[in-house]
């Protein structure tokens, strides 16, 4: 795992209700490493050992001097909003190097970027970055009258390219009229609310948009049913360590003793990778590709469980 970088709050920006921007630079003002556009980096809120959020980066991915993140107010939850919303100037925050599931394709002969509320975030890191390397681009954004976060950027950096949609109604008419209307070779960037995301999706895979030019960002996976009961086997030393249902294998596997790597526990970041040796992982999290999945040989403990009532980890 790449050493957690630790940064200063250098600004905070509560312009748009309900949501605070964060610029976070280096105590010495250096430069920080580049990214991937759609990036996002794990803060911890709070102390080590404190919950740790995934949040999307905003600002331009080419030598950057600060990351800026965007996050959105919840009341509820585990409390890593509230965290982020009461930062001032001056404050440590820990975070690691940035890394990206969710990249624009180089080849792809256009891009169509479409964000729902807060999820615009790193949907505008692909437009900085489409933008900077003179890439086909178009946005649609739909938000909350009055809550468009980052809305000067998105008109500075698309102009005539960005359609705002505040009318909840008009939103699924205008999504077929503009799925409908691109060229061969576009490819589909989406995030925002899960019903959101949902919508757009079967509104492409309707019209007859492959699953390879359709990309998605999850919030993360809080909202997980809480499963079936299952056994992790643990190969090393042959123990059996039983995961109800409602418990992560993730925290069964340290109540057992083992420490086992882990940064957001929602299976966003990767780091609470385990191998399999042996059973059918029912895989939840939000990182590993397809070809991994089929793998079935890790999988991420945090969130993902077992698809039968037994599982045996090389650990």
């Amino acid at each position: 795992m790449s050493a957690a970088l630790d940064l200063v709050v250098a600004a905070v920006d509560d312009t748009v209700p309900g949501v605070r921007s964060v610029r976070l630079v280096r105590p010495d003002g250096g430069a920080l490493p580049g990214y991937t556009p759609g990036s996002h980096v794990v803060v911890t809120c709070g102390p080590p050992g404190s919950t740790a959020n995934a949040y999307s980066l905003t600002g331009d991915s080419v030598a950057p001097r600060a990351y800026t993140i965007s996050v959105l107010r919840l009341d509820a939850g585990r409390g890593g909003s509230r965290w982020v919303h009461a930062l001032t100037t001056g404050d440590r925050v820990e975070v690691t190097p940035p890394r990206s599931a969710f990249p624009p394709v180089l080849a792809a002969r256009r891009h169509l970027l479409v964000a729902g509320g807060i999820g615009v975030t790193p949907i505008l890191s692909h437009l900085r970055s489409a933008v900077r390397w003179g890439r086909d681009v178009e946005v649609l954004y739909a938000h909350r009258p009055g809550a468009a976060a980052h809305l000067d950027d998105l008109r500075d950096l698309a102009g005539d390219a960005l359609t705002c949609l505040t009318d909840r109604s008009a939103l699924g008419d205008h999504l077929e009229r503009r799925l409908a209307d691109q060229p061969v070779g576009t490819h589909l960037y989406t995030c925002g609310p899960a019903g959101f995301m949902d919508t757009v999706t079967l509104a492409a895979r309707r019209l007859g948009w492959p699953d390879e030019r359709i990309h998605v960002e999850h919030f993360g996976v809080d909202d997980l049913d809480p499963g079936e009961p299952f056994e992790a086997v643990l190969r090393a030393s042959g123990r059996t360590v039983p995961v109800p249902s409602g418990t992560s294998l993730l925290d069964a596997l340290e109540g057992a003793g083992l420490a086992v790597p882990n940064l957001c526990r929602q299976g966003v970041c990767g780091e609470c990778r385990v191998p399999v040796a042996a059973g059918t992982p029912l895989h939840r999290d939000l990182v590993l590709t397809d070809a991994e999945k089929a793998a079935a040989d890790t999988l991420l403990c945090c969130v993902s469980r077992a698809a039968d009532d037994r599982l045996e980890l090389d650990l």
